[in-house]
This record gives structure tokens, C-alpha cells and sequence, in this order.
């Protein structure tokens, strides 16, 4: 198959992120509803309806339909290598037109709009590379309003694991409501300032409920979900028990003398989708 099916195939991979909410957030959310009561289960009932509807009828799951944002996996023995990256600019311009997607990327000096949320760097590409002929690419359309909630830490290693869950606590009850709670929170720990805010949000990846292989970071992400909710924040700030889904922690070697904490914050619009790319130009959106 040619390189206009590949870009066909990640057109209907930015309409599945932008209009079906992941199996995994839709049932964290519907155990919300169960355990909440009040105005927080009449928010969590109104993001249920909205999530149906929104499959129902083709449409974003948000009138922000984010920043495109992409992570790339590209077996090197891939014919599609030197073509991947024009193939997700030309496709990002046609799902503007064809989902459609509200256009996102302006100018950072003169706010002018392109009109295809395509710019300087933008779509965001992370790239990886792997054995094989296979591309994975995971989409994650990223909302302005949660993007606004990340923050960075550098903090001085004498704090400890104490006070980098103090950090991430701290900050995610000072976002409040503005993140559109409930939120799934990416935490990247270690590496250098980019380093940490990459892996927080290459935590949003994970499914909600998917803990950390490492079974210390699994409890600390469990302890801090916990934490978080026992604030009382709740859906969309209004109060409640549900104020994150989940968290997810992901962490690098640091220099001695640096400890980086990066948090990346995703709205109830949890979206995300992935897709593989074969050799033989078949592919699949999962």
C-alpha cells in the first residue's frame, strides 16, 4: 500500500484519540459516578453522556482539541523511515479539515493562526527506535487547560522520595479545578529539566490502572492517587472523592546534584490511541 493509505490510516488514528475516550478511562470514570454523590455525580453523569455522544456521533470529545502530540517507535528496517514524519504533517492537515479539529497552533509572537495545526515543531514528534520493520505511533492530543497545570521541579536531592511526593501533591491541589478534573497525572522523575517533562508525559501513555513494574514506584503512585483524592477537590473542582483517575510515575538516572521532577497533567479527556505500521504498508489502529 502506498504512502496516501499510511496518512488515510493516521487520520482515522487522530478521529479515534479525539472521539473515543480509551476503554480504561470510561470505566475509571464510571466507577466514579458510583462512589460519588451531589454535584460531583452530576459531573461525572454529564462527562458519561458526553463521552457517548461524542462516539455516537463522530465528534471531539472537546471543543480543545489540543496540541497534536505524537510518540513515534520506528523499527530501523522500516521502508517508511525517511517518510513518517511528512506523512504525520500531511496527515494532521487533513484532520483538521476532515474531523474536523479546531486549529491550535498560532504563532508565539504574533499570534497568527495557521489554520492547520501544523507550525514551528508542532505536531510534537518524540522519536524511538527499534528492531524490526514495524512504526508504532501513539497519539495523544494534548488540551491547552491541562497543559497549563505542568509543572517543573528542581529540587535538591536532601529532600528525598518525601519531598518529591510533597512536590506533585502540592502542585496538582493548587491546579484545583482547572485541569477539568478528574485528571491522570504523569510524573517523570530524574534525568535533566527536558528529560523529566518528557517522561511525565510519556506516563499518560500507561492505562489507567496500569501500575509501575517497580513494585516501590507502584505503591508511591498509589499513595499519592490517595492523597490527592482524600483532598476533596473533586469533578471539575466542584468537591468530591474523585479528584485524580490515576497516577503514573516514570523516572531516570540523575546527576547527584540535581533532582528533576516533571508533571504533566491530562484532563478527564484522557485521549489517547496507537497504531502499527507494517513493512508491507498494512497497518491497524488499535
Amino acid at each position: 500500500m502506498n504512502g496516501t493509505t499510511i496518512e488515510n490510516g493516521i487520520i482515522i488514528l487522530i478521529k479515534k484519540a479525539e472521539t473515543e475516550l480509551p476503554q480504561d478511562v470510561s470505566k475509571a470514570l464510571r466507577h466514579a459516578y458510583t462512589i460519588e454523590e451531589g454535584i460531583a455525580k452530576i459531573q461525572i453523569e454529564t462527562i458519561l453522556k458526553n463521552i457517548e455522544l461524542a462516539q455516537k456521533s463522530g465528534r471531539p470529545l472537546c471543543q480543545d482539541t489540543g496540541i497534536q502530540t505524537f510518540f513515534v517507535s520506528i523499527g530501523v528496517d522500516s521502508p517508511f523511515m525517511k517518510n513518517i514524519k511528512q506523512t504525520l504533517y500531511d496527515a494532521v492537515r487533513k484532520a483538521t479539515i476532515e474531523i474536523p479539529l479546531r486549529p491550535n497552533t498560532v504563532e508565539p509572537f504574533t499570534g497568527k493562526n495557521h489554520g492547520d495545526n501544523t507550525g514551528n515543531y508542532i505536531p510534537s514528534i518524540t522519536w524511538d527506535f527499534t528492531t524490526g520493520s514495524d512504526i508504532r505511533i501513539n497519539a495523544l492530543p494534548k488540551g491547552g487547560g491541562s497543559e497549563n497545570m505542568s509543572r517543573l521541579g528542581m529540587l535538591k536531592p536532601g529532600v528525598g522520595i518525601e519531598g518529591v511526593k510533597n512536590f506533585i501533591i502540592n502542585e496538582v491541589i493548587k491546579a484545583g479545578g482547572s485541569p477539568c478534573p478528574p485528571t491522570v497525572i504523569g510524573v517523570g522523575i530524574g534525568g535533566g529539566a527536558d528529560i523529566a517533562m518528557k517522561l511525565a508525559k510519556m506516563a499518560l501513555l500507561r492505562p489507567v490502572g496500569g501500575r509501575h513494574s517497580d513494585h516501590a514506584i507502584a505503591e508511591i503512585e498509589k499513595e499519592l492517587i490517595n492523597k490527592i483524592n482524600s483532598s476533596g477537590i473533586g469533578p471539575m473542582g466542584l468537591g468530591g472523592k474523585t479528584t485524580v483517575l490515576d497516577v503514573h510515575i516514570e523516572k531516570a538516572h540523575r546527576h547527584p546534584a540535581s533532582l528533576p521532577v516533571g508533571i504533566s497533567v491530562q484532563c478527564w479527556a484522557d485521549r489517547r490511541s496507537s497504531m502499527v505500521i507494517h513493512a508491507n504498508g498494512n497497518w491497524e489502529v488499535e
